[in-house]
């Protein structure tokens, strides 16, 4: 009969395995809980293997007896970092929460316990596994007791110790005392290692042994050392050994498992968030409930109009679209959902591809959706009815898919996606990833219905029967969101923002994604061959003053020529060699004229790559422009940013032969508009601050870095060079620089940027003052603010950890003043695409990059929108200084500046 197994976890080594495994999560109040998850899911691997018998170890705080035995021992050990040790009690909540055993014993290690309670129970006729990758458990191993590193799935009985190390588990200890371990600052003996330890051990079997036979040691110099070194060896020994016998008051009884504390689970999971668990456990005792409801398949004209008599009479129909494709003007219409009740959702198939190698199939197939044309004429008075509220999940895409379909979407008052971005901006705001954490809920994934990487199949091609079940599940789960949301909305004081930007914003983004930009593609081709050449010439070069061909991207050889060929001087060391990255060689470039031409060939290469090349694969075949993606929920601080291409990212003047902004250009018969807030940051500092002095300057339309510069160097009239300090200070001041930033901006002591920016606040007084009020108002509630309420968690604003706690001051005083400009040109664009509707003009807005609007405009309309843009957008917001727009027309977007 098989015997009762006993498992005995070493949590100390669970507990760094964890830490080092799983970097950066921490909780919404800012609390790291890397440690704790990576170590509850090790711990649940273990139960659901339903132990009977298990038992966790811990170190204990403070030194442990082998410290009085070698004061050096571990002392090259750093201190354990402060966010794991943040995390310790938490670790041990979660431990008792499982309704585990947890030993501690003061002055003696986990080791110690492991060892005595492994020992007692092989001699109480237990079966013993040991869970730890530690080698010095390795002693331990007997006929009854294994030791099962779980990171390297490698189970060690007494053949696998030996296939490891050369000797048996009996044979450990010495072999740990020979060769020493600097991991723990065991001396050893010097000059035997690893395979000498085990050729000794194999030889004469023990220390003592080896002790007792040095004449036989035919090697001079290995017997003197061991001879000279007989006390370490020793010491090594007693260090090594594991202790068998510590007092442990605790019966078996105690460490049978009989599952968790459910109650102190909850507690825990909730404290940590870790919402999969709660899930998991069935431990749903805040969270909204939600049940599946019934899944209505409408194959005919008739069920259609029936379930939309139906939805009239909802409060609110969550609407949702499958296509065949993310890009929009890609995307062929498959099927729309709809859901206005909590149980009961609809999905109207619509583009499910009919199978011609099956007559049979293919009749049924297509007499199970209705007509595209008949389902488009019994939609569109629902769809577009603005009295019938609709919500979505990323509408702005629903918008654009149904626009192609001939159909304009109307009646929106909700996005479950954007509602989400503002109550907690650094949250995940995808479907699945809300609706696992407000409803509880498992979505279907797409991958479950139409398969994965090659053998992945459109959703065209997927069964309407689970076509049916996956996308009704997102109009149900969206419409519960909507619920849950809007509560959270309003109780966060953000519904008006959410109500009169965020979504408004939407549909005014989905009018210029589905217009796109015109770019000039030969104008392209052009230059991506002309880069060709010149990077073929850059690396010509390179070789030549290198002396020899090498591969200028391969940092190891780059660094061989730089560092070991041409002997210039080491900057920077990283973990993998000497650094060759860009602030490198440009510190490097008056040393020798490689590095600035290294430096030129990198950024012809991206410019080529990234920019031309990748703005050629943009191009979409059949609209010719190019289609980008402005995302409003990315950016933390309420900033816009785009994607496929990245907008923000293309660069500014650099060589005029690659001046990458004018192969922009407008509609022919269009010319482009630039309008650019000048300064917006620092007027809003000035607005929100209240301060005297830089009110003045800007109510006097002065240029504010030279009245900066004035201020701060005392002087008349400021140089160039002086000018240029102050505006970095001026910009710096807004994104919260420490001295130490500006130093390194500046080139300078931390000393003299401590100066200047001491100088900065001494003259204006009460941006200091209003600077300071942002970051003890986040310390106060843990959020920071925008003028229009958005908001900012600032989770981290009291850490122990210094670099987290500066980072966490320069998000409070940032977001405020940046997150105030994003929602000012959100309103100017609102209010701008709302007058160029009223008016009836031809004109459009084609892209928002940081603060510029950029627009194609028609010969006709041309004073009428520079008129209206200019209005718009420096009556975006009631400010104590005007607000300025900086405005340019060109036949390209380079051209209007």
């Amino acid at each position: 009969m098989k015997k009762e197994r006993v498992i005995i976890i070493d949590g100390s080594s669970y507990i760094f395995r964890a830490y080092f495994a799983l970097p950066g999560l921490s909780n919404s109040k800012g609390l790291p809980t890397n440690a704790v998850f990576g170590f509850t899911n090790m711990l649940m691997k273990v139960l659901d293997e339903k132990p009977t018998k298990l038992i966790l170890a811990f170190d204990p705080g403070g030194k442990t007896f082998r410290k009085d035995l070698y004061s050096e021992y571990k002392a090259n050990r750093e201190a354990a970092p402060e966010d794991l040790v943040e995390q310790f009690p938490y670790i041990f909540q979660a431990v008792d929460a499982f309704g585990v055993k947890r030993v501690t014993v003061p002055e003696m290690e986990a080791d110690d316990v492991i060892g005595t309670l492994a020992t007692r129970a092989e001699k109480d006729g237990y079966e013993v596994e040991i869970i730890s990758g530690d080698k010095d458990l390795m002693q331990l191993v007997s006929d009854r007791v294994t030791l099962f590193d779980t990171m390297k799935n490698v189970r060690y009985n007494r053949e696998k110790v030996f296939e490891k190390f050369q000797v048996y588990p009996e044979q450990i200890v010495d072999f740990l005392a020979l060769m020493g371990d600097s991991s723990d600052n065991i001396p050893g003996v010097p000059g035997i290692g690893k395979k000498t330890a085990a050729d000794l051990l194999g030889q004469f079997g023990s220390i003592d042994k080896i002790y007792e036979s040095l004449d036989e040691i035919k090697q001079k110099k290995r017997r003197e050392t061991l001879a000279n070194e007989k006390e370490k060896a020793y010491l090594s020994k007693s260090l090594t050994q594991i202790k068998l016998d510590v007092d442990i008051p605790m019966t078996w009884e105690e460490a049978a498992y009989q599952g968790p504390d459910k109650e102190k689970l909850q507690q825990f999971l909730q404290e940590m968030e870790f919402h999969n668990l709660i899930k998991k456990f069935s431990l749903d005792a805040t969270q909204t409930s939600f049940k599946r409801g019934e899944v209505v398949n409408l194959k005919s004209e008739g069920e259609l109009r029936k379930a939309l008599s139906e939805l009239e009479l909802s409060e609110v129909v969550a609407v949702d679209t499958e296509t065949t494709s993310l890009k929009i003007h890609s995307a062929d219409l498959v099927g729309i959902s709809l859901c206005g009740f909590p149980s009961k959702a609809y999905y109207l198939p619509l583009g499910h591809v009919v199978p011609q190698e099956n007559p049979d199939e293919a009749k049924a197939l297509q007499e199970g959706q209705v007509p595209a044309d008949v389902a488009r004429k019994i939609l569109k008075p629902f769809l577009e009815h603005p009295q019938i509220p609709k919500v979505g999940q990323n509408l702005k895409y629903d918008t654009q898919v149904l626009r192609r379909w001939g159909v304009e979407l109307k009646g929106m008052v909700n996005d479950t996606m954007l509602s989400s971005y503002l109550i907690n901006a650094d949250e995940k705001h995808g479907l699945d990833a809300l609706t696992l954490k407000y409803l509880q809920h498992q979505n279907i994934t797409y991958s479950e219905v139409a398969g994965k990487g090659k053998s992945q199949i459109s959703f065209s091609e997927v069964d309407i029967e689970k076509a049916a079940d996956y996308a009704a599940e997102d109009a149900e789960v969206t419409w519960h969101l909507h619920r849950v949301l809007s509560r959270d909305l309003k109780d966060a004081e953000l519904t008006s923002l959410l109500q009169e930007v965020e979504l408004p914003l939407s549909q005014v983004l989905a009018k210029m994604e589905y217009q796109g930009v015109l770019v000039d593609s030969e104008k392209l081709q052009v230059m991506s061959k002309s880069l060709e050449k010149a990077i073929a010439a850059s690396e010509k070069k390179i070789f030549k003053l290198a002396g020899k061909e090498f591969n200028i991207n391969s940092p190891k050889q780059l660094s061989e020529i730089l560092f070991t060929e041409l002997k210039l001087p080491v900057v920077k060391k990283t973990k993998t060699g000497i650094s060759t990255d860009e602030s490198v060689l440009q510190k490097l470039s008056k040393e020798h004229e490689i590095c600035q031409e290294i430096l030129r060939f990198r950024g012809l290469g991206k410019l080529r790559s990234t920019y031309v090349e990748g703005l050629l694969g943009q191009i979409h075949p059949d609209t010719k422009r190019i289609h980008s993606s402005f995302n409003q929920t990315v950016a933390a601080t309420g900033r816009l940013s785009s994607s496929d291409p990245n907008l923000q990212n293309i660069p500014t003047g650099g060589e005029v032969e690659y001046d990458i902004r004018s192969v922009f250009v407008p509609t022919p018969g269009f010319e482009m508009l630039s309008a650019d807030y000048s300064q917006v940051e620092l007027r809003l500092l000035a607005d929100m601050s209240g301060d005297k002095e830089l009110t003045r300057a800007f109510a006097n339309d002065e240029d504010v870095h030279s009245f900066t510069g004035k201020l701060i160097f005392g002087v008349d009239e400021v140089t160039s060079e002086q000018r240029s300090i102050a505006k970095t200070i001026n910009f710096g001041v807004v994104y919260g620089q420490t001295p130490y930033g500006l130093s390194q901006t500046l080139g300078i002591s931390n000393t003299e940027a401590k100066e200047f920016i001491d100088k900065y606040f001494a003259r204006y007084g009460q941006v200091k003052e209003f600077l300071q009020s942002l970051v003890d108002e986040a310390r106060e509630t843990g959020w920071t603010r925008t003028k229009l309420g958005r908001r900012r968690q600032v989770p981290e604003i009291d850490s122990r950890n210094r670099m987290r706690r500066e980072m966490a001051e320069r998000m409070a005083i940032n977001t405020p003043i940046q997150g105030t400009a994003a929602d000012m040109i959100k309103i100017a664009m609102i209010r701008i695409d709302d007058r160029m509707t009223k008016e009836k003009l031809s004109s459009r807005m084609l892209m928002q990059v940081h603060d510029e609007l950029v627009f194609e405009v028609t010969d006709g309309e041309k004073v009428a929108m520079e008129r209206l843009v200019k209005e718009e957008m420096e009556g975006a917001m009631k400010l104590s200084v005007p607000l300025k727009v900086d405005m340019g027309w060109g036949e390209n977007w380079s051209a209007c500046k």
